[in-house]
């Protein structure tokens, strides 16, 4: 969503929310594949009509937003979280634990010194309903966490996508890493059971929805996955090179609802 189909201010305009919802009500399978939870997405989409489930935090999950719950949830095993707690440890790198413990409510775990950015990063996110974050607390330092979705760590680049290099050799999970589109000294880690990603998501939602065509957009290194899977990857005028490189059509930018407009004549024709 951020860098795609949201614009600068990381919302999604009145144009878009206005021609998305439209095109929903006149049949258009329209949908959003985000690193975000739920918590976030409902706020960036209340003015917007969607029926398909929202693949949220990268594939973990998927959320309906009728019934405001979680869908197809992919926990992460209790020897693999200590595994990758204890590498990020090597590495300096201090994640933000993601659960679900009675896979309602979305619980933030995080306990220690946070740089500037992960504070900036929480205090955006305090008050949501829908996720709730336990800062220093110490139910936070247990050796495991029951429910736990993902991690999520930032920080410098070099040392975020090194650890991201090194638990993709040696752990049995799913990675995601890319770069913060706001800062690119800034990377961004995502962690996750073996066989989460929004390509595999997008895959089972196509599925179940009996799509028989699939289009993507993407801007960021974590979309070139389902960019990879679709019957057409566009990306936005903004996204990095190695996501050009693959896409079917390169559009506007995000900030020119260019996302919507070319669903809006991909639909209409």
């Amino acid at each position: 969503m951020d860098g795609t189909l949201l614009g600068a201010d990381s919302r999604l305009s009145d144009t878009s929310a206005r021609i998305i919802t439209d095109l929903t009500r006149r049949g258009a399978h329209i949908t959003v594949a985000t690193a975000r939870t739920p918590a976030t997405v409902e706020m960036i989409l209340a003015k917007t009509e969607t029926l398909l489930p929202a693949i949220v935090m990268t594939g973990a999950a998927m959320w309906c937003r009728k019934t405001k719950s979680y869908i197809n949830v992919k926990y992460l095993a209790q020897d693999t979280y200590k595994q990758l707690m204890a590498k990020s440890d090597e590495y300096g790198v201090n994640p933000f634990r993601y659960a679900l413990p009675n896979g309602k409510s979305m619980q933030v775990y995080h306990n220690g010194l946070m740089l500037p950015e992960e504070q900036a990063f929480v205090d955006g996110r305090l008050n949501l309903g829908l996720k709730n974050f336990n800062i220093d607390t110490s139910h936070g330092l247990l050796p495991y966490l029951p429910g736990v979705v993902f991690l999520f760590a930032m920080g410098n680049r070099d040392r975020i996508f090194s650890l991201a290099d090194d638990l993709s050799a040696t752990v049995d999970c799913s990675v995601s890493c890319y770069v913060d589109i706001f800062d690119k000294n800034i990377g961004l880690l995502e962690l996750f059971a073996p066989g989460v990603s929004k390509a595999a998501a997008v895959k089972q939602l196509a599925s179940e929805a009996g799509a028989d065509r699939v289009v993507v957009f993407g801007d960021n290194l974590n979309d070139i996955p389902m960019m990879k899977v679709a019957d057409v990857a566009v990306a936005v005028n903004n996204a990095l090179p190695e996501v050009k490189a693959i896409a079917h059509h390169i559009i506007g930018s995000n900030t020119a609802d260019a996302v919507a407009r070319f669903i809006e004549r991909d639909y209409c024709g």
